[in-house]
This record gives C-alpha cells, structure tokens and sequence, in this order.
C-alpha cells in the first residue's frame, strides 16, 4: 500500500490562508501545493471532505458522498462570471479562526447569487453539468433534495418532518422534488463546483509528486441525506431514531468515553446486500484522493455500542463488526486497500490481526508513546516499516501545548528519549518521527511552527469551539519550506515530481 519513503503535513482545507474567512479550494490551497513541493514533502492529508455538521464538526456531515460548500472558491467562480467582481468583497473579515455562522450566512448568500446569475445567463456548461448530475446521481439526488428540504424546514432534522417525508413516501418526494425544484438544482450546482474545482486541485496535486490523504468517518450523521435515504441500512425505532448510537468507552480522552451519538449499521443487512453502499463511500473518496484514513478502524473489529439516551459512553458494551469479511469486499471492488488503518484506542488482538491480515498500515502517535514512558515500547525506534507515524493528529494538542502541559516526570522521559532540552520539543518530536522507519511520517503544520494550544484543532468530547484554527499567509515562508526540505533530505523522504 505505502510504495516508497515520505514525509508530510497534516493541515484542513478550512485552516488554509483565503480571503473569505475561511480555507478554500482556490489560489491558496495550489500555493500550499506549490510550498508543499519545496519543502519536499509528498503527502498532504486533511480531514474529511464533506459538509459540516453539528459543533461544524467534518465528522458529523449530512452526507458522506458530498463536499463542502463553504470549500468553494468564490474568485474561482467569478473567473467563469456565475459571480460579480464586487460580490466576493462582502465579506466576513479573515482572522486567526473561521467564524462558522459568519462565513455561512455571507458565503450561502453568494453561491446563490451564483446559482440566479447561472440561470439568467443560460445555464453556461449546462451540458456538462447535467452529465455530471447523472454520474453522480446514485447519491446526490437524494442529498440535494435533503438539503433541499433542509433549507425548507429552518434547519429541522428530518426526523421532526411530516411522516410523509420523514419515511419517503413516493407520492411526497416526488411532490418536494418538484416544489424544490430550484433548490434541489442549486444544491446539485455547489456539488457540481465543489468537486470540479476538487479535481483541478488534486490534478496538480498529481503533477508535483503529492499524495493526498483523505480521512473515511466510520460512522455517518443521524441527520444525514444517508441515514434518511436508507434507514434499513441502520439501527433505527418506528420513529426513525437510532436505538443504539456509538462511542467509544472511557479513555485516555475522557473519564467517561466519547459519546458520538452516531446510529450504529444494521451490519447483517449490510452484508446481505453485499455491502454495497458501504463499497459505493470508500469508492468515491477513493476517485478523490490516493489512500484513505479509515476513522477508528478499531470499529471493524468491535464496535462500542450504547443504549440511545444514555447520559455517557460509559454504559455501553462491545459487539463484534463486520470484520475481514467488509475489507474482502472492498478490495475486490477496488483492485486493493488504499488504506490507512486509525488503529487508535482500545487495541485488542482480533483488531491487529484484522490490521494485518491485509497487510494495513497503522498509525504510531508520538505523543501517546512518550506517555506510556519506559514501561512501555512505542518510540521511533521500534515503528516498523508499515505504519505512518505523527507527532499528535487533529485530536491532540499540538506538540508544544502537550509538553508544556505534562506531568514533569513525562517531560522528563522526553527529553531523554529523544535527546533533547526540551527547547523546541515539537522540532525534536517531529525530527525524531521523520528518523524512523515509518514509510510515511506525518505532522500538523503546528508542529513545524512549534505553536502551542491555542492553535489545537480539536479537543475530543467537547461539542463546541472545535475546527476552526486557521493558518496565516506569514507562517508559511520559504525559510520554513527549505527547513522542512533539509530534514526529508536528511533522511530520504524527499518527493519525486512525476516526469
């Protein structure tokens, strides 16, 4: 799966430098290509694509299949004149941190001017448009009539719809799907936007000899275009509810576990349909991006499932997954696993040995491995070949924040365990990562910045004040690309560019 010896950066779209308050898919994100290439690193991973959920969480998105709008270049659609040249400069002001609701409520606003400026110019593309549309339809049909309806209810989750829709009676959806029709159609449209300038950007990901990581939630939104769409696929009451919802149990995050609230599959009728839909997301993110980070693949195995309404994860119980069986029937769609296995958490023996039974890479947390400290035999000189090692991921502070934030004796141990003064720890944490014998290794631009908690992207069981960290234009120079370039040099994770 991992061919050759690379080194990357992990880093959002949404924390990209961009004018309208947020990351996109425009000029920024081909500049931070073209300084990825500098630097020499190969891999650029981000977290999942789709539009944003509750807390604006990329992990609780009203569809696995669709992207984010929010993503959309505005510039880029003014190039082709769906857009004004004036229009894009009403704009909520660009900071330190993505403003969700500011951002939402100017750029849902112009991508509708674009839709009305689109229509009253003739459709421009409509050929194309419409071909796309019917490639694509197996799944965004329903998802634009969702938002669609959405959009029509204030916001409401489906399941407080009228029983007519909220179960999908026919005569009802196709009576919504013409009384939206223009909704439904401006929905297609940003999909349409979305995944064209995605394409563009991933082509010259492709030119320059960078791999793109993208990241597989294993669970999907309750309120989702998924789960209304295809309620049998899921453990759901008469009232479309979940009866058991996901988490994980208590851990090194929390005292009580993480309770996700996500619906669990009804995985005997996955497998009955030969897991179809399951073969249908990993396909389409696949056509997107190189290798997929499957989210706590430890879920495959075992699943930690908890009664719905339950205060806290911590009454939940273990119930056997999907297995080698889900895996088997990907890789003879795809021709392979491009995967990434986050075999993070509660690792028992069944979960490694699914790991390895198809030859998956997992994943080495620095940061977890100076925790557990010398009792233990997780440091940078034991990573094998086959894994991708990081500093921290989007749930972990970033390096500086973690050390300054540990136990002394734990700072201690680092210091020795990696022959430092601790005086710029995440250097030394990535340095060492980037030494070892992980075929990839990988760290948030964070570290390369040496920055500290208040630059953390998530803090796992906390519902709000999550994702927004964004990246100045100033943090990333050349000085800093040329650094980075010296320490793939140094020990051989430079990119090759294509000839």
């Amino acid at each position: 799966m991992i061919p050759s010896r690379a080194g990357g950066v992990l880093l959002h779209l949404t924390s990209l430098p961009g004018g309208h308050g947020i990351g996109d898919l425009g000029a920024a994100a081909h500049d931070w290509l073209g300084w990825l290439h500098r630097s020499g690193c190969a891999l650029w991973q981000f977290l999942p694509l789709g539009p944003c959920g509750a807390g604006w969480s990329p992990y609780q998105s009203p569809s696995t299949f669709a992207g984010n709008p929010l993503l959309i270049s505005l510039e880029a659609l003014v190039a082709h004149g769906w857009l004004r040249t004036e229009d894009p400069d009403e704009r909520p002001p660009s900071g330190s941190h993505v403003d969700f609701p500011a951002v939402t409520r100017s750029k849902s606003r112009l991508l509708k001017a674009a839709a009305e400026r689109w229509r009253s110019r003739g459709k421009p593309g409509r050929e194309d448009f419409e071909s796309w549309c019917a490639a694509n339809a197996d799944w965004l049909d329903d998802y634009a009539l969702f938002m669609a309806l959405k959009d029509a209810h204030a916001g409401a989750a489906w399941t407080t719809w009228d029983p007519e829709l909220a179960q999908r009676r026919p005569a009802e959806v196709l009576a919504a799907r013409k009384r939206l029709r223009e909704s439904v159609e401006e929905h297609g449209l940003q999909q349409y936007w979305f995944w064209t300038q995605w394409r563009s950007l991933r082509n010259r990901a492709a030119q320059l000899g960078i791999r793109l990581i993208g990241d597989l939630p294993i669970y999907v939104s309750e309120d989702s275009a998924d789960v209304w769409s295809r309620p049998d696929l899921f453990q759901l009451g008469d009232d479309g509810r979940p009866v058991v919802v996901a988490g994980v149990p208590p851990d090194y995050f929390s005292e009580t576990g993480q309770l996700w609230a996500n619906p669990i599959y009804d995985w005997d009728h996955h497998r009955e349909e030969g897991y179809r839909w399951w073969i249908r997301r990993v396909r389409h993110l696949a056509q997107q991006v190189d290798c997929v980070r499957i989210d706590h693949f430890r879920g495959l195995s075992a699943y930690w499932e908890v009664p719905a309404g339950s205060a806290t994860a911590a009454t939940g119980r273990w119930v056997e997954g999907p297995g080698g069986a889900l895996l088997e029937a990907l890789r003879n769609d795809l021709g392979g696993l491009p995967l990434i296995a986050e075999d993070l958490g509660v690792m028992t023996a069944d979960v490694l040995s699914l790991r390895d039974s198809f030859q998956l890479p997992g994943m080495k947390i620095l940061q977890f491995g100076l925790e557990a400290g010398e009792a233990e035999d997780h440091l940078p000189d034991t990573y094998p070949e086959r894994c991708v090692a990081y500093t921290g991921t989007h749930d972990n502070d970033t390096s500086r924040g973690w050390y300054q934030a540990a136990a002394e004796a734990t700072r201690d141990f680092a210091r020795r365990a990696l022959a430092t003064d601790g005086g710029d720890i995440a250097w030394s944490m990535v340095r060492s990562i980037w030494s070892s014998k992980a075929a990839w290794s990988v760290a948030p631009i964070q570290d390369f910045l040496s920055l500290g908690t208040e630059a953390r992207m998530n803090y796992p069981g906390r519902a709000e004040g999550n994702w927004t960290w964004r990246l100045s234009p100033a943090q990333v120079d050349g000085d800093l690309a040329d650094r980075i370039r010296d320490l793939n040099d140094e020990y051989g994770r430079v990119a090759v560019t294509p000839s």
